[in-house]
């Protein structure tokens, strides 16, 4: 890593900091500091441990997933637009993760307790690898990823409505809030599961930043700078498809972190992505916490799906960044 992007870095953790502790005292419910000591009441100790904490660690996960999935998408297609919902990606792990939810199978307790994130993670990577290949066989501009991504959000959309048609009451309203996007459900198993997959492709993506970066020379440059293109390819694939379907698995679909959050840090970081990729990381937990404790706490004690905060603020960067772009002598 750079020395220029040492201290931003740095100063993104201490405020990562400052703001879980933060976000922990707030909701429904305030919850002092205090009350955690084994000195402190026994009972907010008990909902910070169970309730809180879960939480706002699963923001920081799922934050910090979606940001780096953008961010390697947009070196692995060299496209400043490329990003899970876009792209569609989010939405064939959606589809396969409503198929579970209606139309479930028997299967062992420690299976199902992964059965969604597998389903997620075969739509994502499904979607990905047709956008690949498509990207690789026509000229791979703006115009034509942006409708093969616009066909398959309706596709899958479309899908995803006749499965809430088909489903119960239960299954319509578990449907239509995850589809919004939350993080109600964040409890400690699911953390740990989440974990347990976002976690190690975060730091195989990190492991290849500096690969990432020969990538974006073009494929005959890297080769022969001697990266394998194809199995870097792959496995940057690979990790982002995991990286989605861990997140839309557990949280529903929150758009616009993926695209929002590489922009900026490439924009003040720079574009080598051995600063990009955890600035990128940093950047996305910070931004989906803070999204988070608003949809916990302004509306109180109701709550706001957090993926609408987070469309309010990415839809707006998306235009301003479709306009600017025009509006370069380069775009």
């Amino acid at each position: 890593m750079n020395t220029t992007a040492s201290r931003p870095l740095w100063l993104m953790v201490l405020l990562l900091v400052a703001l879980t502790l933060f976000a922990t005292t707030l909701g429904a419910m305030r919850l002092p500091l205090a009350s955690i000591w084994p000195s402190g009441d026994e009972v907010l100790r008990h909902i910070w441990l169970t309730i809180r904490l879960p939480r706002v660690l699963l923001a920081l996960l799922v934050g910090s997933a979606l940001a780096l999935s953008g961010c390697v998408m947009q070196g692995l297609f060299r496209n400043p637009l490329a990003d899970p919902g876009l792209l569609g990606i989010s939405s064939g792990a959606a589809l396969a993760v409503a198929f579970w939810l209606v139309l479930p199978l028997s299967v062992p307790v420690l299976v199902a307790l992964y059965a969604p994130m597998l389903a997620a993670f075969i739509g994502s990577l499904a979607v990905m690898a047709v956008i690949f290949v498509l990207s690789k066989a026509g000229d791979g501009s703006l115009s034509r990823l942006l409708l093969v991504g616009i066909a398959i959000n309706a596709l899958c959309g479309a899908l995803v409505g006749m499965l809430s048609w088909i489903s119960n009451d239960a299954q319509l309203r578990q449907l239509s809030l995850w589809g919004m996007g939350s993080l109600g459900q964040a409890e400690w198993p699911t953390l740990l599961v989440a974990a347990t997959l976002i976690i190690p492709s975060s730091l195989a993506v990190w492991w290849m930043a500096a690969r990432l970066n020969l990538l974006q020379l073009g494929d005959e440059e890297a080769h022969y700078l001697g990266v394998n293109v194809r199995v870097l390819q792959r496995v940057l694939l690979l990790c982002s498809a995991v990286l989605v379907a861990a997140s839309v698995a557990i949280s529903g679909v929150i758009g616009f972190i993926g695209l929002v959050v590489p922009h900026l840090m490439r924009m003040w970081l720079g574009p080598d992505h051995r600063g990009l990729i955890p600035g990128s990381l940093l950047a996305g937990a910070i931004l989906l916490l803070i999204a988070d404790t608003l949809a916990r706490t302004v509306a109180a004690p109701a709550e706001m799906p957090v993926g609408l905060l987070t469309s309010l603020l990415g839809a707006p960067w998306f235009l301003w960044l479709i306009f600017r772009q025009e509006r370069s002598p380069h775009g």
